[in-house]
């Protein structure tokens, strides 16, 4: 019985290594500071009033395959309190992104002049899908001032264009096909993807940014495998952005049923008697129970909180504004609030 498609699956790199460090699935979304080491992976974490940073260097094939995700580097930006509404911290969390972003590019020799095309995936017609199409719509594009009057754009810009190309069901091409026939005609230096992931934990959903320079593979958030954005497709470096907004429901079962277990082992020092046959399942024995439950409906089902039309709305803000300030010298790093709201 093929129960792959409701095993725990996460797009963030952070989770992926507490799950291979752990081999279980039972890892709160909070990491801990002094994180056990995985051979040929490099991990630091830091604190900075509320807004935890995890840097993550994936040197080695055998790193890589331990933990399923591609050599690289990744920063993780969680923001717990971001389902607040917190305008203050907003700006704050967009100020830090814009920082940890500009180092970044420094650290990938992207210099202050190089073109950057930036690609919002995602349907916008499908709330928590549409994050790349909001950062588009709120990004500070330059490209046709450079190409129709660069006499008189002011010092501090560079060229910068923005495309959100749709999804396969709309347009009926592969948004790699369409981000490759821009590429050609455009010549960027430098790729900047936008798109939504999947998460294992409810804490990180829309409370959380990923910056990884391995490029992105649309719609693999929601286990669609299409053709990916990379540096060895496209002929330029591409860096990928992403924010979890969905959870697996087969996770959140898993998850709970670890929940139960961990309280329950606080509580006494026998919990056999009450978790009874649960306590000594397997997790393929839960994903069958998982597989049985959903068998009418032949897949998975992906869960979203009710508020996340607000929710996209800020992130998306907090990431165009960030990358606004990031990528225009005229746009002051430390203080993006005024290109916040």
């Amino acid at each position: 019985m093929d129960l792959s498609m409701y095993a725990v699956r996460t797009d963030l790199a952070l989770e992926a290594r507490d799950m291979a460090v752990n081999n279980t699935s039972n890892q709160g979304a909070t990491p801990a500071p002094e994180a056990p080491s995985i051979p040929g992976l490099e991990s630091q974490y830091t604190d900075e009033d509320g807004i935890k940073i995890t840097n993550i260097h994936v040197q080695t094939d055998q790193a890589a395959q331990r933990i399923g995700k591609q050599k690289g580097r990744y920063i993780t930006i969680e923001v717990p309190e971001l389902r607040n509404k917190d305008t203050d911290l907003q700006d704050q969390v967009a100020t830090k992104f814009a920082q940890l972003f500009e180092k970044f590019l420094a650290d990938m020799g992207v210099s202050k002049t190089a073109k950057i095309l930036v690609i919002g995936l995602g349907n916008w017609n499908v709330t928590p899908d549409a994050l790349g199409p909001l950062v588009v719509e709120n990004m500070l594009v330059t490209r046709h001032y450079f190409e129709l009057m660069p006499d008189q754009v002011s010092p501090g810009y560079r060229p910068v264009s923005a495309v959100a190309p749709g999804v396969l069901g709309i347009t009926g091409i592969e948004s790699s096909e369409i981000v490759h026939g821009i590429v050609e005609k455009s010549k960027p230096d430098l790729v900047i993807a936008v798109d939504a992931l999947a998460s294992r934990a409810l804490e990180r959903v829309n409370t959380t940014i990923q910056i990884a320079d391995t490029g992105i593979h649309p719609g693999s958030g929601i286990g669609n495998k299409r053709k990916g954005l990379t540096q060895e497709i496209l002929g330029v470096p591409v860096i990928a952005i992403g924010v979890p907004t969905v959870v697996y429901a087969s996770t959140i079962v898993n998850s709970c049923i670890d929940m139960m277990q961990e309280h329950f082992k606080t509580q006494t020092n026998d919990s056999g008697p009450i978790m009874g046959l649960f306590g000594g399942m397997q997790e393929n024995e839960r994903l069958s129970l998982v597989k049985e439950v959903l068998n009418p409906l032949g897949h998975d089902l992906l869960v979203t909180p009710k508020e996340i039309d607000e929710f996209i709305e800020d992130i998306a803000n907090i990431i165009a504004s960030g990358l606004n300030a990031a990528l225009h010298e005229a746009v002051d790093v430390n203080n993006v609030a005024a290109y916040t709201h």
